[in-house]
């Protein structure tokens, strides 16, 4: 493996985590950054481009209580300027249905050809696969016994859009 290809991997994967921080934290400029212009995405029951992508994913998520998206194995295979991705991921969502607060789980992978142009690494295409979920009533013993627990946000008042005060701490 070439010092690029490594290079490659690092910076698709750092794009990773930012696609799966615009939609925990409601930023569509970050989710929208991910993508190339022209990119396409197929997710079964959304097809369709970037913009459209983030506002269909901003109307789905906004009414959740919270949104948590973890990052398994993440598979890239570099050919030049084209590389192809199989990104493990496992989606919580705080949802509520009939005025009852429930815990979806969605388990699948994002499989993906990422394209590097003028020297930036961005997704090309996004395909989201799903290979299992789950709905079960919600339970938050953990923050009744510890109400003073920090808790995430959306973005603006998420702490990591705070510097300042993280410079501080």
């Amino acid at each position: 493996m070439t010092v690029e290809e490594l290079l490659a991997k690092q910076e698709i994967t750092d794009l990773v985590g930012a696609y799966m921080r615009g939609l925990d934290r409601l930023d569509k400029d970050l989710l929208l950054s991910t993508f190339h212009p022209d990119a396409n995405t197929d997710y079964g029951f959304f097809k369709g481009g970037p913009e459209a992508f983030v506002e269909m994913a901003y109307s789905a998520l906004q009414d959740h209580l919270a949104n948590h998206h973890m990052i398994g194995q993440v598979n890239i295979d570099v050919e030049g300027e084209v590389a192809f991705g199989e990104v493990y991921f496992q989606a919580f969502h705080r949802i509520v249905t009939d005025g009852t607060e429930r815990d979806l789980f969605i388990s699948g992978r994002y499989v993906d050809r990422y394209e590097k142009r003028n020297g930036i690494w961005k997704i090309a295409f996004r395909s989201e696969v799903n290979d299992w979920a789950r709905n079960d009533p919600a339970t938050d013993d953990y923050f009744d016994a510890t109400p003073e627990s920090l808790r995430g946000a959306r973005k603006p008042a998420d702490a990591i859009y705070d510097k300042a005060a993280l410079r501080q701490r």
